[in-house]
């Protein structure tokens, strides 16, 4: 693929990928692999550089990406690592939206101002996104990755669970570097991901800009390519340059929590009508927008009303989590203030074991929730609701240990 969907599903507590800047807690790896001997894994290197070959790659590059290449078991291990425990949406903002972050990204806001209202005249991106995206990708470009790109991508070519999608980024990466915009030896994330941006090399190769005009898109080195090629991505993707990204908002006592989820969308005046606020309490705008409401902690959490360009966010990273911490670190940048929702003093995450567990018992019920994978996508938030409504709960479709319990309590 060549969006940032493209990463893979896993284990946050609202959905896919968490991207490489958002942390995990520690877990063991899972589905040990034993690495190929040399020969094995020279061997499948002599029929994809033949491959390589016959899509248009020279020569030259071939023999510069390849030359030394080894299989990295630890990539490997990382692949197959799953954790433990699901994070919090209150524990995730506590984490990458930190008061550094957030005055680091207003020095820098003001340092490339000049910079940035170029790129925005270009792609109508507003600045502080683009700054928000660049804090949470890489913190600002601290972290781009410590990984040989090439041998990383070559060694999760070779493993089956996902050859074809890895094969594919590695020839772009190939594409990429033979177009002279990036060296062989360049570092990426263990799973490819490159530069202040965290492309991976599809995106790379689709969406990069040379906004500097040097004949090369480098998203290490040129901030100009760095936030034209964001800009560009988030452009294609369905970016409304005349809309912000959503806000917090108040409900009213006895709300309906089934008018929650991204498939539900209704005007703000309807919104309005149904009791909704802003989260200071005054009213909603006037303008002719839809709006879907994020319930990210559930009924007892905090309570977003969403737009568009949220859902131009999740291109980027299907994550509900990552797409409210961009929209809400990019209004920090600006002297937004802080959530007005408090963090309750019981906050805890669930354990994968604890997910698969609410998927059985609801499984058992009747209801569908699209495996047991301890994960809660939205099959699994689909069935909650289903039995939320059974159960005259609030439907908010958000798994938690009371949830968890009230399932064993219904089993008994």
């Amino acid at each position: 693929m060549v969006k940032r969907s493209f990463w893979l599903a896993a284990a946050l507590a609202c959905a896919a990928w968490s991207g490489p800047s958002e942390g995990r807690p520690a877990a063991a790896s899972v589905d040990p692999v034993s690495p190929p001997s040399a020969a094995e894994f020279q061997a499948w290197l002599g029929d994809f550089k033949a491959k390589a070959a016959a899509r248009g790659i020279s020569a030259e590059t071939l023999e510069r990406a390849f030359a030394g290449a080894a299989y990295i078991p630890r990539v490997i291990e990382l692949d197959r690592r799953q954790p433990e425990f699901t994070m919090t949406f209150w524990q995730y903002f506590d984490k990458v939206i930190s008061d550094k972050r957030i005055a680091r990204g207003r020095e820098l806001l003001k340092t490339h101002a000049g910079l940035l209202a170029k790129v925005e005249a270009k792609y109508g991106v507003p600045p502080r996104f683009l700054v928000a995206f660049w804090g949470l990708e890489s913190n600002f470009g601290d972290h781009t990755g410590s990984f040989p790109l090439i041998d990383s991508l070559a060694t999760l070519a070779f493993d089956p669970r996902r050859s074809r999608f890895f094969a594919e980024q590695l020839l772009a990466a190939l594409e990429i570097i033979d177009r002279g915009d990036i060296p062989p030896d360049v570092k990426a994330s263990w799973a490819g991901a490159m530069g202040n941006t965290q492309f991976i090399p599809s995106t790379y190769r689709a969406y990069a800009v040379d906004f500097d005009g040097d004949g090369r898109r480098d998203l290490w080195r040129s901030l100009p390519d760095v936030f034209a090629s964001s800009a560009h991505f988030l452009s294609q993707s369905g970016w409304r340059r005349d809309e912000t990204w959503g806000r917090e908002v108040r409900l009213p006592k006895g709300f309906d929590f089934a008018l929650s989820g991204l498939d539900k969308k209704l005007k703000l005046k309807e919104w309005q009508a149904k009791g909704v606020r802003r989260a200071d309490g005054r009213d909603l705008p006037v303008a002719d927008l839809d709006a879907a409401l994020v319930l990210p902690a559930g009924a007892d959490g905090p309570a977003f009303l969403v737009y568009g360009n949220y859902n131009t966010i999740l291109v980027w990273n299907r994550s509900i989590l990552y797409a409210l911490a961009v929209g809400h670190l990019a209004d920090r940048l600006v002297d937004k203030g802080p959530l007005r929702a408090k963090k309750p003093s019981n906050d805890k995450p669930l354990s994968r074991a604890d997910m698969r567990e609410i998927q059985r018992r609801l499984a058992d019920k009747g209801y569908d929730a699209g495996g047991q994978d301890g994960i809660a996508g939205a099959q699994t938030r689909r069935a909650i609701k289903a039995y939320q409504s059974k159960e005259g709960l609030a439907q908010d479709g958000h798994p938690d240990s009371r949830l968890l319990e009230r399932l064993r309590d219904d089993g008994n």
